[in-house]
């Protein structure tokens, strides 16, 4: 039996006219059986996201003892969602529990958590599904990872007799009993999980654009759709910065081999863009699938002589990262150097300077310099490693747009060449690559 879970962002949650066409959609597909949505996203701009206002409604916890004042903005963006579906539901005693919890609780995770859990509590009416909270299903282990054995069981027992059920994203229950939530997008995460646990026939990942495009459309008019693509080139894509879907989401389905179907709610006739897993994607022939870039790292260059005769040495170097909780992007490296590519925002609070010392005193450099204020672009796509002159190509393309490359970093799956330009050269780097490989 073919079984389609859908997710829908926070655009899709906007206001009740927007969550009608939601039904539509669901209604429109018997397979569509089980929904996972976000908290309401903005209705215009200059609005805020429903999130964004229960951050501020957890300051206000924390300051005054009670969220009253914030809280009244979520009361009332509810009130307005369901009389515009115009339901009989009585969101005023559900709004009523969930602030009462919120200043009991103080906890900064739950109460970002109710936007999600208000948004699927009203979907459930609309639908005149059975509401399965996250909290009871989806489970995380004592390092933070999700349970994948106890979440599917919890999700299917919960589901035993359903025919329709909604649930809401971006939390589950942590180790200590208490709600955790994923990072911001983490819904996208949410929808993966129930897809898996149901062996769904196909995750639909609903938002406001119709699919992936081979580059932001900020910085190139009218860009590429992408057909198609696999599970690794949305990973390196999604990662750098390309944000239609978040970056985690296909760990949950990608042993399961579940396909994921980005769709547009308001255009739902588009063909969108399917992400196929190894076993049934067929590269389309296209040397690169697409181009993102991401600012603001910063590269520690180490040089010493004979480097690669020491025994340990790049050990010796992670060590010192490790001890201080930073995370490394890229290690690019030859024979007597090596580059560690940090995101700068983990350097933070005098942590490259206690680094930087740390280095001198592990490994006694030659050399040790830092550049900061860097992007990377990463040019991705599966034709890559089958054509000859790829490389050549894209810094050709760089040269010609007077685009200094200060870093150069080829996966060894050949899936991808990233390469390091200062902040200020990215958008123009992207446009270059995109012309050559794409023309337009």
């Amino acid at each position: 039996m073919a079984v389609k879970v859908c997710k829908f962002g926070g655009t899709s949650m906007a206001d009740g006219n927007v969550m009608s066409r939601v039904r539509n959609i669901i209604e429109s597909d018997k397979d569509r059986k089980y929904v996972v949505v976000s908290a309401p996203g903005k209705r215009y701009s200059g609005d805020v996201k429903i999130t964004d206002i229960l951050y501020q409604c957890h300051r206000e916890v924390e300051e005054r003892g009670a969220c009253g004042a914030s809280f009244e903005l979520i009361r009332n963006r509810f009130n307005s969602i369901v009389r515009e579906l115009n339901i009989d539901f009585d969101i005023n005693s559900v709004l009523d529990e969930t602030e009462r919890r919120i200043n009991a609780e103080k906890d900064e995770d739950f109460t970002a958590s109710r936007g999600e859990y208000l948004s699927a509590r009203v979907m459930a009416e609309v639908l005149g599904a059975k509401f399965i909270d996250a909290e009871d299903v989806i489970f995380f282990d004592k390092n933070g990872a999700y349970a994948a054995a106890k979440s599917d069981k919890a999700i299917n027992d919960a589901l035993r007799g359903a025919e329709k059920a909604v649930f809401p994203g971006f939390y589950g229950r942590g180790y200590n009993g208490k709600v955790k939530t994923f990072s911001r997008g983490g819904s996208d995460i949410s929808g993966a999980i129930v897809a898996r646990a149901v062996n769904a026939t196909v995750y639909e990942n609903w938002t406001d654009v119709s699919g992936f495009l081979a580059c932001d459309p900020r910085i190139v008019d009218s860009p590429r759709r992408i057909k198609a693509l696999s599970y690794k080139e949305l990973r390196e894509l999604s990662y750098m910065g390309a944000n239609v879907l978040h970056s985690e989401s296909i760990f949950p389905v990608r042993k399961a081999n579940i396909p994921i179907h980005i769709k547009n709610t308001f255009r739902p006739e588009d063909e969108g863009t399917l992400i196929q897993p190894s076993v049934y994607y067929t590269p389309s022939g296209s040397i690169v699938t697409g181009i993102a870039g991401k600012k603001d790292f910063t590269v520690i260059f180490i040089e010493k002589s004979l480097m690669n005769y020491q025994i340990g040495f790049v050990r010796k170097v992670l060590s010192v990262l490790e001890k201080y909780n930073v995370p490394v992007e890229h290690i690019p490296s030859g024979i007597d150097t090596m580059s560690v590519v940090i995101e700068s925002s983990a350097l933070k609070d005098g942590k490259l300077e206690l680094i930087l010392q740390g280095i001198k005193e592990a490994v006694a450099p030659d050399v040790l310099r830092v550049n900061e204020d860097i992007a990377l672009i990463a040019t991705v796509g599966h034709g890559m490693s089958s054509s000859v002159g790829t490389s050549a190509r894209l810094f050709k393309a760089m040269a010609e747009a007077s685009v200094n490359v200060r870093m150069i970093d080829q996966g060894s799956s050949e899936l991808n060449i990233i390469v390091g330009v200062k902040n200020e050269d990215c958008e123009k780097c992207i446009r270059a690559i995109y012309r050559e490989f794409f023309g337009n």
